[in-house]
């Protein structure tokens, strides 16, 4: 199974900021080292070119981002500083989301150890999300004939509202977002389904919410692939997340979605997506969770 990575999934974002950016590497660093991942196995991406990233994003959004012209409203929204570094960064996860889809039409999974970038809008970026590679992702692979269908399965702990908006009206793109309630975004957007949880649900309540919905909405909406938001801020620690999630009931959600995708037959591809624990180690270890399973589903 061939996995997309890159060093340049990190940047500088100057010391005590909120986003754990040495995740990737150390993700990368711990499935590497105790033999999870082979080396060979990672395949380093490229930028994504204007050419591709037009297919979603704006002109003038993508010019002024390149440049450094963003003004300071668009930089808190953002929640990064601007750096050439942070540009480049954004159009690497959208070029390593694009070639594990690649990979998992060809062989049926395939991960991102970045992405899941749910928050970036055609002419804006917010919560710690600059580019939209999983909207990219599918309108590329459209371009190329594919795919036709497409679903999104988002179980990060908040609702993935800019694909909600960018696929509003595309009957061949399913959005599903399942999400803590009055969390992050304050004003939600539509996606085609959206399941919002109580604060503290717990691994039973999200579980049995996950199985009333994706075994069905997959067998219905027979899919072409499958991007996968794997968040792991769902878990009780997180400082950004609402749902008290344990490591088990996060590898548990995992689990029960490949599973889903591999009965049905449908590649499917998984992103990164948030992760902001208390203690980074809990963080790195439920990312690493979601490539274990992954590969145990579909390897094992």
């Amino acid at each position: 199974m061939r996995l997309s990575y890159t060093p340049r999934y990190w940047c500088d974002i100057g010391e005590g900021h909120r986003f754990p950016m040495s995740k990737y590497e150390r993700v990368r660093d711990r499935l590497v080292g105790e033999g999870s991942v082979l080396p060979d196995d990672l395949v380093e991406p490229e930028p994504a070119t204007d050419d591709l990233l037009r297919l979603v994003h704006t002109d003038d959004y993508l010019e002024r981002l390149s440049a450094g012209q963003l003004s300071d409203r668009e930089i808190r929204r953002l929640g990064f500083p601007w750096s050439r570094a942070l540009v480049q960064r954004a159009r690497c996860a959208v070029a390593g989301t694009l070639a594990a889809a690649r990979c998992a039409l060809e062989t049926g999974a395939s991960a991102n150890l970045a992405g899941g970038t749910h928050h970036a809008f055609p002419d804006h970026g917010e919560a710690f999300c600059t580019l939209n590679d999983m909207a990219v992702t599918i309108r590329v692979l459209r371009r190329e004939r594919r795919v036709r269908r497409v679903a999104i399965v988002d179980c990060d702990v908040h609702q993935g509202n800019a694909n909600a908006e960018i696929f509003d009206g595309d009957d061949d793109t399913l959005t599903f977002s399942m999400h803590g309630a009055g969390n992050y975004p304050l004003f939600k957007k539509t996606s085609d389904i959206d399941i919002e949880l109580p604060k503290g649900a717990g691994d039973g309540e999200f579980m049995a919410a996950l199985d009333s919905v994706v075994p069905g909405m997959l067998d219905r909406f027979k899919p072409d692939l499958v991007l996968y938001q794997a968040g792991v801020d769902p878990h009780e620690d997180d400082r950004l997340g609402t749902l008290a999630l344990t490591i088990d009931g996060l590898a548990a959600r995992d689990r029960f979605v490949f599973d889903a995708c591999r009965h049905v037959g449908v590649p499917v591809v998984s992103t990164m997506g948030g992760g902001y624990g208390r203690r980074l180690e809990t963080t790195i270890e439920a990312h690493c969770n979601t490539i274990r399973v992954l590969k145990d589903v579909f390897e094992g």
